[in-house]
């Protein structure tokens, strides 16, 4: 196996967080006076968000961090690239996001905080172009973490798809409660399936209780953990610390004592610390206590990244665990990729990886052979009332058609070619009444294959279609129906036929191989139709 170049990459929130410090947090139709920090200046802007600020936690002690997403190219997101750099996290990052994403944050004295996000780029990120730019950077790592919070939800399962089927660990941060994602980022089978993928999950105190109904951080990991069968399920508690559930460890681990003046991003640094423990081979409790020394360094200072000068120093006078290697790195890891994205980046292995998923998908849906038995009986019962078969297809489809009619008749089911477009000026005429017509498209709804299909149901045919759509006009039109389908062509712009055109040939294949092995074609009978070419050379030996 190759060396990792990673031992974590994450995606998600990577903020400007715009700091104000209010006498206390107000309600509606209230105004208050700010309170200036010493400089005289009422504002302060710091990296942040929950993605980058568990990385920059889980760099300072001493893993090999990445972030990969989008930005825009703009004066938040160069600020925030700037401090990528500073915390030597590594970047793989596309610039063509509308804007980059900032937050404001309003403070209280006792670390209390009121948070106004906007997400911006991060919000535009999709679960296409994360497999089309950043799939091989996901599986260049140990670990990938990702979140609930500001990325869509089918950005999300993109991600810890990726990494699964690569074999790496995947942790998901359940930063907001279950409404508030359904309300803004995606649907609940794309939440359902989320939290399905993830080897560890930490949802913070409000998610859980939301989808437990247990106020009890403990009982609360505890159900969510059998729900979904994740590997461990770690609850960050306040004051109280953390709870995790997990198959050799369940039980609560406290807080230590912190002189809190920004509770901003203490969960985060709870999270990176975590991480750290995990990857540096500490047991559980060690693990947490790691986390929580964290989380309480984090809630000393301004703001929810690391201070550089201090904060490792802080952790280590707080954790109390068994001693480990966390120098950080001799060299940062600078080799950044800032560009301007181009849907054609990793074209190639994106639809090649694509093209497996979808045939993989497909294949698990149709099932076996008895899927194709039905349709295999529709064929030979219309054969055995001395009727013909026959292929069609508009665009696309059209040369599909050509091949699998040339398949099937070379396989002992004689089959012709039928010109959709034809159809409605006179070519209709090659079929006659009890003829079985294969028809396909991927919609099922285009016009000039219906145009044909009623021309030919009216002299009489019998149809069998092939669709992506079950629900589509030609499925409900059709005697038999096969279905064909993919959700995603492998392509950039997702639209020109390419894993679409392979289902279909896939779905064909399959009944010309049942059709053939009905009628036991052997290599004498193959031969007689194929004798020319190294085929029928090769046929013609094994008679």
């Amino acid at each position: 196996m190759n060396e990792k170049r990673f031992d974590l990459v994450g995606i998600g929130s990577m903020v400007v967080d715009l700091i104000y410090r209010t006498p206390r947090i107000i309600g509606d139709e209230e105004k208050i006076a700010l309170t200036k920090y010493d400089n005289g200046a009422t504002t302060k802007m710091l990296v942040g968000g929950v993605t980058l600020n568990h990385l920059s936690w889980a760099s300072l002690l001493g893993l090999r961090t990445g972030i990969f997403g989008k930005q825009g190219d703009d004066e938040y997101g160069r600020f925030l690239r700037a401090g990528m750099d500073r915390h030597a996290i590594n970047k793989h990052i596309t610039l063509d996001g509308a804007s980059s994403s900032f937050a404001h944050i309003f403070v209280n004295p006792d670390g209390g905080r009121a948070i106004y996000m906007s997400p911006a780029a991060t919000s535009e990120t999709t679960g296409e172009y994360i497999r089309a730019v950043h799939a091989e950077y996901i599986r260049s790592s140990k670990m990938v973490s990702t979140e609930i919070s500001q990325l869509p939800l089918d950005a999300v399962v993109a991600v810890l798809e990726i990494a699964r089927d690569a074999g790496v660990v995947t942790v998901l941060d359940v930063d907001i409660p279950r409404s508030d994602a359904l309300k803004a980022l995606g649907n609940a089978e794309q939440f359902e399936h989320a939290l399905q993928l993830a080897d560890y999950i930490k949802p913070s105190k409000a998610a859980v209780t939301e989808m437990t109904g247990e106020s009890d951080a403990l009982r609360a990991a505890q159900s969510l953990r059998e729900k979904y069968g994740a590997k461990a399920v770690i609850i960050t508690d306040g004051e109280a610390g953390c709870a995790i559930s997990s198959k050799g460890f369940n039980d609560r681990v406290p807080a230590y004592p912190a002189s809190a003046i920004d509770s901003t991003g203490a969960g985060d640094a709870f999270l990176g610390g975590m991480l750290a423990g995990m990857h540096h081979g500490l047991v559980w409790p060690d693990v947490l206590k790691l986390a929580n020394a964290c989380g309480a360094a984090c809630c000393e200072i301004l703001g929810a990244t690391p201070d550089l000068n201090r904060s490792r120093k802080r952790v280590f006078e707080l954790y109390d665990g068994a001693e480990f290697d966390a120098r950080p790195h001799s060299k940062p890891a600078v080799t950044a990729t800032l560009k301007a994205q181009s849907p054609y980046d990793n074209a190639i292995p994106f639809f090649l990886d694509t093209a497996i998923s979808e045939l993989t998908k497909l294949r698990e849906k149709i099932g076996g052979e008895a899927y194709f038995k039905k349709v295999a009986d529709f064929i030979n019962a219309a054969e055995a009332r001395g009727n013909r078969v026959h292929v069609t297809g508009i665009g696309k489809p059209e040369y599909v058609s050509g091949y699998i009619a040339a398949l099937l008749a070379s396989v002992g089911t004689p089959t012709y070619f039928l010109d959709a477009t034809e159809c409605v000026h006179g070519s209709a005429g090659q079929v006659v009444a009890g003829d079985v017509v294969i028809a396909l498209s991927n919609s099922g709804e285009t016009t000039e294959l219906k145009a044909a299909v009623l021309a030919l149901k009216y002299n009489g045919a019998k149809i069998i279609g092939i669709s992506g759509n079950p629900n589509s006009w030609l499925a409900q039109q059709s005697d038999e129906f096969l279905f064909a389908g993919v959700e995603c062509e492998g392509s950039p712009l997702n639209f020109e036929p390419r894993a679409s055109i392979l289902a279909q040939i896939y779905v064909l294949a399959a009944l010309s191989i049942e059709l053939q092995a009905r009628k036991n074609i052997s290599y004498v009978e193959y031969n007689a139709w194929h004798p020319g070419g190294s085929i029928g050379k090769a046929t013609g030996r094994l008679k």
